[in-house]
């Protein structure tokens, strides 16, 4: 019998504003309607740990996309990552040299593709309120200062740099689904 990978499913665009409403229990059925099994939802902003034999990140993704389509009648964007990468980043730290103050936001953003943008890093816009500290495969690691500015333009220069079809978490989320995968 295979051995079921653990993975973490990142919707895009839920439960914002009153708009794109999924419940956690909703999803976490869809899910195991999948056959997805130990499915774990975190906060309310579309964050599941799974687990599953499949290996293909992108089969997935379509598979989850199809469903939460059919069963919710809207489009939410999916990207699919095995555990191990959320582990391994949580391990690295890319923010251990970051003065953190209240007005410090930290961000790791997930690409649907791996990065093959030419960025000078550390890159910071034009203000000065957002750096991007590095790129790793297909995660992208900034910093948001909203001292500098109370209007955030960081996610605007992220999409403007990698599209549209990513997703961003802030780290303590990121913490968060980490201590749950332990």
């Amino acid at each position: 019998m295979d051995q079921a990978i653990a993975y973490v499913a990142l919707l895009r665009g839920i439960n914002v504003g009153g708009h794109k409403k999924v419940p956690m229990a909703e999803l976490r059925a869809r899910l195991e309607a999948l056959g997805f099994t130990q499915v774990i939802t975190i906060l309310n902003s579309g964050n599941v740990i799974f687990r599953t034999t499949t290996e293909k990140e992108r089969v997935l993704e379509s598979t989850v996309t199809e469903q939460l389509a059919s069963h919710f009648g809207f489009s939410i964007p999916v990207l699919v990552r095995q555990a191990e990468a959320i582990n391994t980043i949580i391990q690295r730290d890319p923010f251990q040299d970051v003065e953190v103050t209240k007005d410090t936001r930290l961000y790791v953003t997930f690409l649907p593709e791996t990065s093959t943008a030419d960025l000078t890093l550390p890159w910071t816009s034009e203000d000065g309120s957002f750096r991007i500290l590095e790129i790793q495969d297909n995660m992208v690691c900034s910093v948001l200062d909203l001292s500098v500015t109370k209007t955030p333009k960081g996610m605007e220069a992220l999409e403007k740099l990698f599209g549209k079809q990513i997703t961003t978490r802030n780290w303590n989320t990121l913490l968060r689904i980490a201590d749950k995968l332990a």
